[in-house]
Order: C-alpha cells, then sequence, then structure tokens
C-alpha cells in the first residue's frame, strides 16, 4: 500500500499536467524538487481542502493525510497567479479558503472544484478573468527564443515567473528525468551519458539533492512513498 497516482499530459497552453492520487496506509513521503506550480484538491474523512502549491528546489519529507483523495492541476512553466508571486511559493504553498465538495475561493471569487476530466476548463475561466497569467518574454525564452533585451533583464524576468534561475530549471528538470529512466530500468552509466552528466558521482548528488533516492533505489521501486509518478511503482 502507499501512494497511487495516476497522471496525464494536457493539451493546454496553461497546464503541464493533471494528476491524481490516493493515500492508502502511509501518512509520510519524499517530496520531489519540481519547478511548476499548482492548485490541489483533496478530501479526508469528508473534509475537502483546497491549496496551492509551489516550486520546490530540494528534496525532503513531507506528510500525507492518510486516507485521503486527491486531484492536482500542475502548470506550464512560466505561467503564475495575479495575485500570488511565484517567489513566494517557492518550497512552500499556500491554504485556500472556505473549500466545499462544490466549490473554492480564489482571489476574492468563488469557482468550481474540478474533477480530473474538466481541470482544464476551470484553467480556460481562470485565464479568461486574468487570475492565471503568464509573461510572453519568459514563453519565448522556453521555447529557445533571443528576445531582444540584456539577458539581466531575462534572467530577472525568468525568475519573478517561475520562482527559480533557469539553471535551477534546468537542473531539477535533469534530476527528474534521471529518475524516470532509472525506475524505467537504465543503468545509471547510459543516464550518465544520456542526460550529459559528468560521472556516476556527479548524478548520485543530483538524485540525493533533488529526488531523495539513490539509482539503485530508483532501479528497485525501494525507499517508501515518493512524490513522483514512476510509472505507477509509487509504493511504501
Amino acid at each position: 500500500m502507499g501512494l497511487r497516482f495516476g497522471t496525464r499530459r494536457s493539451d493546454s497552453p496553461w497546464v503541464d499536467s493533471v494528476w491524481t492520487c490516493t493515500s492508502e496506509q502511509v501518512t509520510a513521503m519524499t517530496s520531489v524538487a519540481g519547478v511548476r506550480w499548482g492548485l490541489v484538491f483533496w478530501e479526508q474523512a469528508g473534509q475537502p481542502y483546497a491549496g496551492v502549491t509551489g516550486p520546490e528546489t530540494r528534496a525532503g519529507t513531507a506528510p500525507v493525510p492518510e486516507g485521503a483523495t486527491f486531484t492536482g492541476i500542475e502548470f506550464a512553466v512560466g505561467t503564475s497567479l495575479r495575485a500570488v508571486p511565484t517567489s513566494t511559493l517557492v518550497d512552500g504553498g499556500i491554504g485556500l479558503p472556505d473549500a466545499t465538495r462544490r466549490t473554492f475561493q480564489l482571489d476574492g471569487t468563488r469557482w468550481e472544484t474540478p474533477g480530473p476530466d474538466d481541470a482544464e476548463a476551470l484553467v480556460e475561466r481562470l485565464v479568461r478573468a486574468g487570475i492565471v497569467v503568464r509573461d510572453p518574454l519568459v514563453a519565448d525564452v522556453l521555447r529557445g527564443g533571443r528576445p531582444g533585451v540584456s539577458e539581466r533583464t531575462v534572467e530577472r524576468r525568468f525568475r519573478a515567473a517561475t520562482g527559480l534561475t533557469r539553471g535551477a530549471l534546468r537542473q531539477i528538470e535533469r534530476a527528474r528525468t534521471a529518475a524516470e529512466l532509472l525506475a524505467a530500468g537504465d543503468a545509471a552509466g547510459d543516464v550518465v551519458a544520456k542526460l550529459g552528466y559528468f560521472d556516476e558521482p556527479h548524478l548520485a548528488r543530483a538524485l540525493r539533492s533533488y529526488v531523495g533516492r539513490t539509482a539503485g533505489q530508483l532501479r528497485e521501486g525501494a525507499g517508501g512513498a515518493i512524490a513522483l509518478d514512476l510509472d505507477q511503482r509509487l509504493t511504501s
């Protein structure tokens, strides 16, 4: 028993993925570094909750509400909430008040609580209302563009939009990809070559810092519950 995840990619330019999770007989998990902010909705013992999650810069241990069911929306890098700077969400988050099974409150307005199949419809409404926004310069940089402003300006706006530097974002994403490859059975040496790590100790340090697992643990599916959908291998 442990965490049972389901994740799907989204066709929306505003959303990276939509996920669901059920916790069974687990009260703590390894949290994994991530570069995106999100909305999460969950219910435990008949009580509904809602919150905003932020990017995470390191692995750690986080409590898990036992017997809870979750629906989450991971937003595309470069999007943000109008009223909440992403930088204030890094390694944290905020609870949303007065959540019910049907509605939640965000930016002074009540919204219908989404299920996994209508998450994009909620996001479209938030975008139309101007509550979820995006810096076009950051979006251009992420597509490989070269905007006609100084590198310092690019870095400042990138950090304002994402809460992270471009270097930190690349390192975190690379470590998560490494974890996925290792969990799928790739050898550590192959992952080093594929992802451009200097050597296996370099990979090991990245995994320890950003994923909280060794290469062996990822290959074996060991180490306890983890907040990463490794091909449905999340068990405690």
